[in-house]
């Protein structure tokens, strides 16, 4: 700022000098360029307002989440397998050098797979959906697989003593249409799931509708972009989040 107002003084000076009076036109003018060159500062300082990314860039801001002292990463989706895979490798690190983080607080709302579904399931004749249990019973078994890779490394960690750590996960009942990672309470990723996208098994006859979550663009909202809009919209996904969570079951293989 000091920079920006010295750009000015000698222009302003030469205009002044002689002169008794500085007209009322002068002076609005020189306002004006100030007001506007202090508006351009304050925006390129300010993040924007929004901004896309990908699902496999969650590596970065897993990685930021974890500078703070207190950890709170929330996700609502599909399987949360592109989180999982950042979240072990962050919590694996915590065991050599915790650094400023004292507490971690993990919790994962994923479908209940143990009830029929639209998406997943097999595509049936003309592209319509049909249940497909042996195909949820796998997403099931895998996401039963990640909470409890992720628990006993939170027990580990918890039981050394640097640090408290709590994972969780809990179902909610429909298909996966949205995806919401909230990092901190103060940034939101959210996106929505290629509902339609799919996959082949090993049987080459064999299709299912499947989302691919890391294919998924995520669209950015913080706090730190200071901006009304950006506070509601951090705070709506909060909202919406807890409600879920709170309405959500707990899953058969939990204790």
């Amino acid at each position: 700022m000091t920079g920006l107002i010295a750009q000015f003084v000698k222009p302003v000076g030469d205009a002044l000098e002689g002169q008794a009076f500085l007209g009322g036109a002068l002076l609005s003018l020189v306002g004006y360029v100030l007001y506007d060159a202090v508006q351009e500062l304050a925006g390129s300082a300010r993040p924007p307002d929004r901004s896309l990314v990908n699902s496999r860039d969650l590596a970065g801001l897993v990685g930021e989440a974890f500078h703070a002292k207190k950890v709170e990463i929330c996700f609502l989706g599909y399987t949360g397998e592109t989180l999982y895979n950042e979240l072990y490798h962050r919590l694996e690190s915590l065991q050599d050098d915790p650094g400023p983080t004292k507490r971690v607080s993990i919790r994962m709302l994923i479908p209940d797979f143990g009830r029929k579904m639209t998406v997943p399931s097999l595509v049936g004749p003309d592209g319509r959906p049909v249940d497909y249990p042996e195909f949820r019973a796998r997403l099931e078994a895998k996401c039963r697989e990640y909470d409890q890779i992720l628990s006993r490394l939170a027990d580990l960690l918890t039981a050394d003593g640097r640090v408290t750590v709590q994972c969780e996960y809990r179902l909610y009942n429909g298909d996966p249409r949205d995806k919401v990672c909230i990092f901190n309470k103060e940034l939101v990723l959210c996106g929505l799931y290629d509902v339609v996208a799919t996959m082949s098994l090993l049987d080459p006859d064999c299709e299912v509708y499947d989302p691919k979550g890391y294919n998924t663009d995520l669209a950015v909202r913080s706090r730190k972009e200071g901006t009304a809009a950006a506070e509601t919209a951090v705070a709506t996904q909060i909202s919406h989040f807890e409600g879920v969570w709170r309405l959500a079951a707990t899953p058969s293989w939990r204790p």
